[in-house]
């Protein structure tokens, strides 16, 4: 029979204490963000690819004072925000995957939750920066007529609608290695803000299409940018419930299939 007594007397592990909890997450989160921050193969095209796009359809091509300002505005912030879920989440864990980093992480005493929070937070705050980019373009530079609220609303809407695409990121570098992860997430990218309406209304694509808009998350998000900017008067809780429920679904999923493969 077993001596329970020997049981009894071993030492339980003590819990962290909060203070260490919460510093463990803040630590993270600033190893996340220093780490792209020194990324220029990260950071370059996430920045650049959306001001470029927008200096030339938003600022050179659209009629200062016209609505289209505000329009592209709204788009190209979607399409902006996008970029740092999928490949700030994609490429980065299917490349820590390969060379072991994601293990090494697993076994560090850090709590659960602090590598994917932290790579959260850095999608939030590139996100905000592409954010930043694209309105100061369509202030100084458009002359686009947006106010202070209508600003304010973007970044209300934009930046927490990285988290989606954080999920579907991570649920992709689930899937896919770390060579091949930034070119299957190009072809998840680009054609999903063609169909979504980000470079032209979605009214102006064949029926077909249009139907599909509907899934996609940046569709959503969409919309609720251009509802921030006066552009569309939308009830926005439909499409905060359908990001919502996309975040946690895709989450879970990736979840699993990461118990699996990491």
């Amino acid at each position: 029979m077993t001596d329970l007594s020997i049981l009894a007397e071993r030492p339980r592990i003590a819990p962290m204490p909060r203070a260490r909890v919460f510093n463990a997450y803040l630590q993270e989160m600033r190893a996340e963000c220093l780490r792209y921050l020194r990324n220029p193969g990260f950071m370059l095209p996430t920045l650049l690819f959306p001001t470029v796009f927008y200096l030339m359809f938003g600022v050179f091509l659209a009629r200062p004072g016209s609505e289209a300002g505000r329009y592209l505005l709204a788009a190209y912030g979607t399409f902006g925000v996008m970029a740092p879920g999928l490949f700030g989440f994609g490429v980065s864990l299917a490349m820590e995957r390969e060379n072991g980093l994601l293990t090494l992480k697993r076994a560090m005493p850090m709590p659960q939750y602090a590598y994917l929070v932290g790579k959260m937070v850095m999608a939030m705050g590139v996100a905000a920066g592409v954010l930043t980019l694209l309105v100061l373009l369509a202030v100084f530079v458009a002359h686009v007529p947006v106010t202070g609220a209508q600003i304010a609303a973007l970044y209300l809407s934009n930046v927490p609608g990285v988290l989606p695409f954080c999920a579907l990121g991570l649920l992709l570098g689930t899937l896919v290695k770390g060579q091949g992860a930034p070119a299957v997430i190009n072809m998840l990218y680009l054609p999903m803000a063609f169909l979504s309406g980000l470079w032209f209304p979605v009214t102006s694509l064949p029926k077909a299409m249009q139907s599909i808009a509907p899934a996609l998350p940046s569709f959503h998000l969409n919309a609720l940018a251009l509802d921030a900017v006066d552009i569309v008067q939308v009830n926005p809780w439909p499409h905060i419930a359908i990001l919502a429920a996309f975040t946690v679904g895709v989450l879970w999923l990736a979840a699993r299939r990461l118990r699996k493969v990491g």
